[in-house]
């Protein structure tokens, strides 16, 4: 039986808010893509998908650590001569693929009460189809470029800024390039990063370098702490050293703001909680800019 227009308005929204306290925040990335990569896509019209798809999309990619931007219906790859694969054990059924929505727009006459005249009123018609990504699919030879994800080099002029790779190298932290994710594991204590030519500018490198720092520095301050706060103290105390670094463009705090705005909202809009999380941020700060300070000469 297909769901009401209500059912799935609530599901989604129900995903989105879950997706929120978890700390999930599926829209700032300040790194560039490689061309299977990126805003996600229909792999048969070619288009991007719009409204509220892009962000339940980008949340499927999270759940499932993909990367490709490719999509379709299971219909739309078995037609293209590919296959998907079969649900992992450890996937639960119904969560292998993800709900899109499809919008139409629908038109029909009806009596005006008041006139009793026919008047054309429109409506929106919701209906819900499930998708794939391109790495849950079997590829014929001559679909398999849409899974090549060599990085674009969108940065040949890369400007190293001595002073922080220098704070950056001194802290000996495990850090490691590759990939299309910029993330600390706590599990291996390693910062993964995309390498430094995907940064459209050095600022964005530096800022995404810090605020990874800024968690790894955690357990190592004791910090105790949600999933969001975390956020909001790592991206503040990057904001900070940045500044202290003297790094180019530091005192633009566009992406910075935005990103905040959106934790804050993940934390219900508390606006007493960004005085905590600076307090907190500093001290995330001076941990990580310790093994490259200099020491400050003592006054008479």
């Amino acid at each position: 039986m297909a769901k009401s227009t209500k059912e799935i308005q609530a599901e989604i929204t129900n995903k989105i808010v879950e997706s929120l306290k978890a700390g999930t925040i599926p829209w700032r990335k300040p790194w560039s893509s490689s061309p299977n990569c990126g805003s996600p896509a229909n792999v048969v019209s070619g288009k991007r998908y719009r409204g509220i798809n892009p962000l339940i999309l980008e949340l499927h990619r999270q759940t499932h650590n993909f990367t490709n931007k490719w999509y379709a219906t299971f219909n739309q790859w078995r037609d293209l001569g590919a296959s998907v694969m079969k649900r992992p054990d450890n996937v639960k059924p119904g969560e292998w693929g993800t709900g899109i929505i499809y919008y139409a727009p629908i038109k029909k006459t009806k009596e005006d009460p008041k006139t009793g005249e026919e008047i054309e009123v429109e409506f929106a018609m919701l209906k819900q189809y499930t998708v794939f990504s391109a790495e849950q699919v079997e590829l014929p030879d001559h679909l398999r470029h849409l899974v090549d994800v060599e990085p674009e080099t969108t940065n040949d002029e890369f400007v190293d800024f001595a002073p922080a790779e220098i704070a950056i190298a001194a802290t000996e932290a495990d850090i490691r390039f590759g990939g299309d994710r910029c993330f600390y594991r706590p599990a291996t204590d390693h910062i993964q990063m995309v390498p430094k030519h995907r940064f459209e500018h050095e600022k964005e490198f530096y800022s995404t370098a810090l605020h990874e720092l800024s968690h790894w520095s955690e357990k190592r301050c004791d910090w105790t702490g949600n999933y969001a706060e975390g956020e909001l103290r790592a991206e503040i105390a990057a904001a900070f050293m940045c500044s202290e670094l003297e790094i180019p463009q530091s005192d633009d705090l566009s992406n910075v703001n935005a990103y905040l705005q959106n934790w804050l909202k993940a934390l219900k809009d508390d606006p007493r909680f960004i005085f905590k999380a600076s307090t907190a941020a500093s001290k995330a700060a001076d941990f990580v800019l310790s093994f490259s300070r200099k020491e400050e000469p003592v006054s008479v």
